[in-house]
C-alpha cells in the first residue's frame, strides 16, 4: 500500500454532512448505533472546548513506540483524527506536546490512542482534542514496526481508515461513512424528542413511559 496514498472509503461524505456531527452528542449516536460501538477506557486530556469530529487515519504501533505515528502525520491531511492502536500500553507514551503542536500546526481534528501521552501541562492547557487511556513521564522508542490505514482496535472498537470520529465529554464513537446521512437523521429525531421531554418536565406535565401503573 502507498502510504503517500491514504485510502478513503467509497462512500466518503460530503465536508458539509461531516460537519453536522460537530453538534451531535456521542451519547445520542452512541443510543442510534444501538448502544454497542465506542471506545472504552478512553477519556480526553485536552481543555474541553469544542467537539472532535473528523476522518480517521488509522495506525498500528508496537507498545512504547512511536515511529509510525511520525510517518502518519508525514501523509495526514487537515480534518484527519489520528487514531492509534498501541495495544493498550501504558507505561511509555507514543505521543506528547510536541506531536500535539505538529498536529495542530497541519490542522487535523485530534488524535485517539489506545496508549498513554505525556506532557499534560502542555495538552490539557490546550483545545486541541487528545483522547488517550492514561498519562506516564516515560517516552517512546522510534524502532517500528508498524503500519498505516489499516483496521486497528482501539478501545475495544475496530475503526476501518476514513471512518468517522466524533469525540467530546463523554469519550469517542467512531462509524462508517455509509450509515452517516441515516445516523444523523436518527440522532437529529432523538435530540427533538429529548427537547421535548425536558419540556415537559420543566412545565410539569411530564409521564414517566417506562412507570408501569
Amino acid at each position: 500500500m502507498d502510504p503517500n496514498t491514504p485510502p478513503r472509503n467509497a462512500l466518503e461524505i460530503a465536508d458539509t454532512l461531516l460537519g453536522a456531527f460537530a453538534t451531535a452528542p456521542t451519547a445520542v449516536i452512541s443510543d442510534n448505533l444501538d448502544r454497542l460501538p465506542g471506545m472504552v477506557g478512553l477519556r480526553p486530556f485536552h481543555r474541553m472546548e469544542r467537539q472532535m469530529v473528523g476522518r480517521a487515519l488509522t495506525v498500528r504501533v508496537p507498545a512504547g513506540d512511536n515511529l509510525y505515528i511520525h510517518k502518519a502525520l508525514g501523509i495526514a491531511r487537515p480534518g484527519d483524527v489520528v487514531v492509534i492502536d498501541a495495544g493498550g500500553a501504558t507505561d511509555r507514551a507514543v505521543i506528547g506536546g510536541i506531536m500535539m503542536e505538529i498536529a495542530q500546526s497541519r490542522q487535523l481534528s485530534g488524535y485517539v490512542i489506545d496508549g498513554a501521552i505525556r506532557d499534560l501541562r502542555d495538552i490539557s492547557s490546550n483545545d486541541f482534542p487528545v483522547y488517550a487511556r492514561g498519562v506516564i513521564h516515560r517516552g517512546p522508542y522510534k524502532h517500528g514496526p508498524g503500519a498505516m490505514n489499516v483496521p486497528v482496535t482501539v478501545g475495544g472498537q475496530v475503526v476501518q481508515p476514513g471512518d468517522i470520529v466524533v469525540g467530546d465529554e463523554d469519550g469517542v464513537v467512531s462509524f462508517s461513512p455509509a450509515i452517516a446521512e441515516d445516523l444523523l437523521a436518527a440522532v437529529r429525531a432523538q435530540e427533538a424528542r429529548e427537547e421535548e421531554i425536558i419540556r415537559s418536565i420543566r412545565a410539569g406535565t411530564y409521564t414517566n413511559a417506562y412507570t408501569k401503573s
